[in-house]
């Protein structure tokens, strides 16, 4: 009999801390209904009191997903508790998840505690959200460098004051496998009602070891797996969903089955990367585009023929057609809308005329269309209806002479206009912008990546700009690079000009 291994997907939540990742409501719901299509058991869906719109969100994603549980993080704190209680009220399934730091570190120098009265605050959380909810989760955070006999105690008091599920976190991604495996083992042997219980694990990638440490937990006992799709989360990111469930689909031998439809893999990876505005790294294991790519002529030579020669997984069982990757400009709105659709999205009649003629110009400018550029086409749309938006852009730049950069912006439908000189065509766009949007501010950051090979490729810009002691995020992509660079310094204009 193989043992399930519940998915807990936190890419709503942890995923959704890094810098530049931030969703909005009507997107957290699109995501939230891709986990639910993918077979993800448990959604984290926020920290309702950390703001107003964490709280909407989590309320927003509780009304429109139906079979899985609905998670809310909470600080062992009674009033985080209340406001996750309250923000949970129309989740099916919900679950309040509630914990405290277990490490030294966080008992002397975050709390300026003892470890008695951190079992005190860890038994009342627990006690408290069992008022509100059944279903309650308690995380020991930093576990990973919380000594076993403290942490066996830690998790014994919880379970007896009600807890159904106990996180062990690695929250500095700072245990080795067989560390953390015997964590999860000592628990396992030496926590009474530990039986009554699911363990969690929760692992960072600080060192490159977040899967493995996580599967080092499931071959130890643990039956829930923290993830995140694409790996994205805190510093160097979580557990990535994506590598876990295929390493159970993969290895028979482990006997340990999820819910998990892989062949929705790609597409969920794809839009999360979208909405995100954060790439997949070439070389990512399952979703990244070189995953399946062979380039040496003898791993050619032996995937030809026979393909587990050299690929242990078939594309198609993560939802990657090879067939259909590349498009060209003489496609059709049917394989555009077939390659949407592959993707994760689907598009009405007008939105899909409108993608389709945007299309058919990039197709003019570049020869072959792959996946990262339709999803850069149709996150397009959503931003063109911003309140800051360029209308023309025309530079001059060369070796021996100074660029020089016009451009016109429709500001709530008035037009403007302005030129000025710069340390190169991008410098020159920017400081036009600023002679029309007279504000302090600083570009901190300016990243430049091209998503596939070649001179006509789209190049993705994501840029950090400071206002007023805040950072505000933009991104775009475009095949002329001092567009999409103009265009993402307009886009984090936007988010601070209201």
């Amino acid at each position: 009999m193989s043992d399930r291994l519940f998915i807990f997907d936190t890419t709503l939540r942890d995923g959704e801390q890094v810098p530049g990742c931030q969703l909005n409501t009507v997107e957290k719901i699109q995501v939230a209904k891709a986990l639910e299509a993918l077979g993800v058991d448990i959604i984290e869906a926020g920290f309702p009191v950390s703001s107003p719109g964490d709280f909407e969100s989590v309320v927003a994603i509780s009304k429109a997903v139906t079979w899985p549980t609905i998670c809310a993080l909470t600080r062992a704190v009674e009033n985080d508790i209340k406001v996750a209680a309250e923000a949970l009220q129309y989740a099916r399934h919900k679950r309040i998840h509630t914990g405290i730091g277990t490490s030294d570190y966080h008992i002397k120098y975050k709390f300026n505690s003892t470890r008695e009265e951190i079992i005190e605050r860890a038994v009342a959380a627990v006690k408290y959200a069992k008022k509100y909810v059944e279903d309650v989760q308690f995380y020991a955070e930093d576990a990973g460098r919380t000594d076993n006999e403290y942490l066996a105690r830690v998790v014994e008091a919880v379970i007896k004051a009600g807890a159904t599920v106990v996180n062990i976190p690695d929250t500095t991604g700072y245990c080795l496998p067989d560390e953390f495996g015997q964590k999860i083992r000592y628990l396992k042997e030496h926590v009474t009602g530990i039986d009554r219980v699911v363990i969690a694990t929760h692992c960072h990638n600080d060192l490159g070891m977040a899967t493995a440490n996580t599967m080092a937990g499931i071959q130890n006992g643990a039956r829930q797996a923290e993830v995140t799709i694409n790996g994205i989360g805190e510093r160097a990111g979580n557990t990535s969903l994506e590598e876990v469930a295929m390493i159970c689909k993969c290895h028979h031998d482990l006997q340990i089955e999820t819910n998990i439809n892989t062949q929705k893999i790609y597409s969920t990876s794809r839009l999360v990367s979208n909405l995100m505005n954060m790439p997949v790294q070439p070389n990512k294991a399952i979703v990244g585009r070189n995953a399946f790519a062979h380039s040496s002529g003898i791993h050619q030579d032996g995937v030809l023929k026979n393909r587990e020669s050299y690929e242990i997984i078939d594309p198609k069982e993560v939802g990657i057609d090879e067939t259909s990757i590349v498009l060209t400009a003489r496609s059709g709105r049917a394989a555009l809308k077939h390659r949407l659709h592959l993707l994760g999205i689907e598009l009405d009649k007008e939105a899909l005329d409108k993608a389709y003629d945007a299309f058919l110009k990039l197709a003019d400018r570049k020869k072959d269309i792959n996946d990262d550029d339709i999803l850069m086409l149709v996150g397009k749309e959503r931003t063109a209806n911003a309140r800051i938006r360029l209308d023309f852009l025309q530079v001059t730049a060369g070796v021996g002479i100074k660029s020089v950069a016009s451009i016109g912006l429709d500001i709530a439908g008035e037009k403007f206009e302005a030129a000025a000189s710069g340390n190169g065509p991008v410098d020159a766009a920017i400081n036009a912008i600023r002679c029309i949007i007279h504000r302090k501010m600083v570009v901190s950051e300016f990243l430049i990546q091209a998503i596939t090979r070649g001179s006509d490729d789209v190049g993705k810009v994501h840029m950090t700009v400071v206002y007023n002691n805040a950072s505000y995020y933009g991104f775009s992509a475009n095949t002329d690079i001092v567009a999409a660079s103009a265009e993402a310094f307009i886009d984090a204009i936007n988010k601070f000009i209201i």
